[in-house]
C-alpha cells in the first residue's frame, strides 16, 4: 500500500462515526463527512444543508459583463480560461477564470501570484455567483503557492456583481485541452494521468467572433452551433418561430435549428451542422441570422397560425439544464 493510500485508510478509520440516532454531526466543510462516505463534509451531508439554506437564483450571472459567455463557459464549453478584471478594493487586479480546475478545486493560488478560480466545482450553492465570489476572495487572500481554503457553502458575502468591473467583459481563450493547468516549472509526467482523463472529455470547441457567446463544437461525428442569447424567453421564442416559419432559421445548406435549452436563466438555440462545416464557415451566416433575429425580436404583430405552430414545436424540443 502506497503512502497516499495508507493516509486515506488511516483518515477513514479516524473519521467520527454518526450518532446512534442516525443524525450526522456538523463538522468543518473540508473535514471528512462523519457518515463515513469518504467525501468531505461540504460535498456530502454539508452540501445538502447548504442547498437548503442557500437561496436559488435562476439567473445568477445577470448584471455581469459578458453574461451570455459566462453561461456558455459554465454549461457547455469544456476547456477555457478568461481574464477577469476586478473593482472596488481590488481595482486594478485580475484573476483567471477556468471552466474547471484539477480535482474540481474551487480556486488555486500559484507560486507566481496568479489566482485561478473555477466556474464549475462540487459546491451545491443555489447561487453560483456567490460561490465564485467566495472563491475569488479566498484566492486573493491566500499566500502564493499555498492551498486556497474556500467556504463554498457560504450564504453571505459578495457576488460576482460586487467584485467585477462592470464595464470589462471577460477576455476568453478556448483551449483544446487542460494543459493550462500546468505552470512553467511543472513536470508534465506527474500530471499525465489526470490530463489524459480530463482531455478525453474536452471535445473540440471554437468561439465565433461574429456574434457574442456563439460556440461551434464537434461531438463524435456530429457538429453543432450553440448560441447563448440575452433576450427574455417569450420574445425570443416568438422571434425564432417567425424565422422558422419563414424558412429563415438555418445557417446555410444542410443546417437546421434543432431547438433550445434553458441554462442559468437564458435560452440557448442549437443548430445541427454538416460534418464538413467549420467554425470559420459559420461567421457570415451567423452575422446574417443575427440581423434577422434582431428584426424579428422587434416585431410586435401577433403570430400567425403557422408561426404559432412553429413556436409550439420549439417548445416541445426545449430542455432545462438548471
Amino acid at each position: 500500500m502506497g503512502k497516499k493510500a495508507r493516509l486515506r485508510a488511516a483518515t477513514t478509520a479516524a473519521r467520527p462515526k454518526p450518532a446512534a440516532t442516525g443524525e450526522i454531526p456538523v463538522v468543518g466543510g473540508r473535514e471528512p463527512c462523519p457518515c463515513g462516505s469518504g467525501r468531505r463534509y461540504k460535498a456530502c451531508h454539508g452540501r445538502a444543508g447548504a442547498e437548503r439554506t442557500t437561496a436559488f437564483v435562476a439567473r445568477p450571472f445577470e448584471g455581469v459583463a459578458g453574461e451570455c459567455d459566462w453561461v456558455a463557459l459554465r454549461e457547455f464549453v469544456p476547456a477555457a480560461t478568461a481574464t477577469l478584471r476586478l473593482t472596488g478594493k481590488n481595482r486594478g487586479r485580475t484573476v483567471t477564470l477556468a471552466t474547471v480546475l484539477p480535482a474540481a478545486a474551487p480556486a488555486i493560488s500559484r507560486a507566481d501570484g496568479e489566482v485561478l478560480v473555477a466556474l464549475n466545482t462540487q459546491a451545491g450553492a443555489g447561487d453560483p455567483s456567490r460561490s465564485i465570489g467566495a472563491a475569488i476572495e479566498a484566492g486573493l487572500a491566500a499566500e502564493p503557492g499555498q492551498p486556497v481554503e474556500v467556504d463554498e457553502t457560504a450564504t453571505t458575502g459578495p457576488r460576482l456583481q460586487d467584485l467585477l468591473d462592470p464595464d470589462a467583459a471577460p477576455e476568453i481563450t478556448v483551449h483544446d485541452g487542460f494543459e493550462f493547468w500546468l505552470t512553467g516549472d511543472a513536470d508534465p509526467g506527474e500530471w499525465a494521468g489526470l490530463l489524459e482523463q480530463a482531455n478525453t472529455a474536452a471535445y473540440p470547441t471554437k468561439r465565433l467572433s461574429s456574434a457574442s457567446a456563439a460556440y461551434w463544437c464537434e461531438m463524435g461525428d456530429r457538429h453543432y452551433l450553440r448560441w447563448v442569447l440575452p433576450y427574455p424567453e417569450n420574445p425570443l421564442l416568438d422571434a425564432l418561430a417567425r424565422l422558422h416559419s419563414a424558412g429563415h432559421s438555418d445557417l446555410g445548406d444542410g443546417t437546421r435549428l434543432l431547438g433550445t435549452f434553458r441554462a442559468s436563466g437564458l435560452l440557448v438555440p442549437v443548430w445541427d451542422l454538416p460534418a464538413d462545416r467549420t467554425a470559420d464557415q459559420l461567421e457570415d451566416p451567423l452575422t446574417d441570422i443575427d440581423k434577422r433575429l434582431t428584426e424579428a425580436i422587434a416585431a410586435d404583430a401577433p403570430l400567425t397560425s403557422a408561426e404559432r405552430r412553429a413556436r409550439d414545436g420549439l417548445r416541445t424540443r426545449q430542455l432545462t439544464i438548471r
